[in-house]
């Protein structure tokens, strides 16, 4: 059986590597993922991953959650930014979500309030400036908050956890001059699953692993290196002239 040539060996290389990588980054968690240590067990929540009724997780399918009140409406979506197929936001001020062509697809949460006869926009929250926590943090299994700010506003969405039935939000609280929260129910809001707290890698084995993909990561390059740009296809090994010759003369 011939031997494998050097570029597999480099591509095996990169291929394992790319795996024990990917290993360590789905231990770490994402934006939408929580794991909490409760009571010697450990909580994981992961608002995006699909469940048997909803596909997308605590996402909405539409796009965007809208809650109506008054004179005022909110827009938000969990995750991610919205997304417009059907009745977008119509209102002044919407340069920082999308401008007024696309309203509302650049952020992750849109307020409108009618001010003098006009609705007038404001951007509460943007899916990368977001944070998950416990609604009570003696009891995991209640849900969890999900909030997200702009430069000057927030929005927290409550998502209790309810495994058999998702409710949508029909209203909101505003405190201050544009802090919003709202409540929702989704089987989301539940613990994907409950583990004793001693087994997984921990942040010491996740960032031990960390340090091994850099490490291979510049070993491989450096390898790729050699073989593609200074053409050195093998481990050569050179001695000083004259000491192999002098030894034999004095032995």
């Amino acid at each position: 059986m011939p031997a494998p040539r050097p570029q597999q060996q480099l591509l095996a290389a990169a291929w394992s590597l790319g795996l024990l990588c990917l290993a360590a980054a789905e231990g770490g968690g994402g934006s939408c993922e929580l794991s909490v240590e409760r009571g010697g067990a450990l909580y994981n929540f992961s608002l995006a991953a699909p469940t048997p009724a909803h596909r997308h997780g605590v996402l909405s399918e539409d796009g965007f959650y809208k809650v109506a009140m008054n004179d005022s409406v909110i827009w938000f979506q969990l995750c991610d930014q919205m997304i417009f197929n059907f009745d977008p936001p119509v209102c002044l001020h919407c340069e920082d979500c999308g401008g007024p062509l696309r309203c509302g697809t650049q952020c992750s949460a849109l307020a409108s309030n009618n001010i003098g006869g006009y609705d007038v926009c404001t951007t509460i929250g943007r899916a990368s400036g977001s944070h998950i926590s416990l609604i009570d943090d003696g009891n995991p299994q209640k849900g969890v908050i999900f909030k997200m700010f702009s430069s000057k506003c927030s929005i927290s969405v409550f998502i209790f956890c309810d495994s058999a039935v998702a409710q949508l939000p029909d209203k909101f609280t505003q405190s201050g001059s544009c802090d919003y929260v709202t409540i929702l129910r989704h089987p989301s809001g539940c613990a994907r699953s409950v583990s004793d707290a001693g087994n997984g890698w921990g942040w010491l084995g996740t960032s031990f692993i960390t340090i091994l993909c850099l490490l291979g990561g510049y070993i491989l390059i450096g390898a790729i290196y050699r073989y593609y740009f200074l053409g050195i296809h093998s481990v050569e090994g050179h001695s000083e002239p004259g000491i192999l010759d002098q030894f034999a003369t004095e032995n």
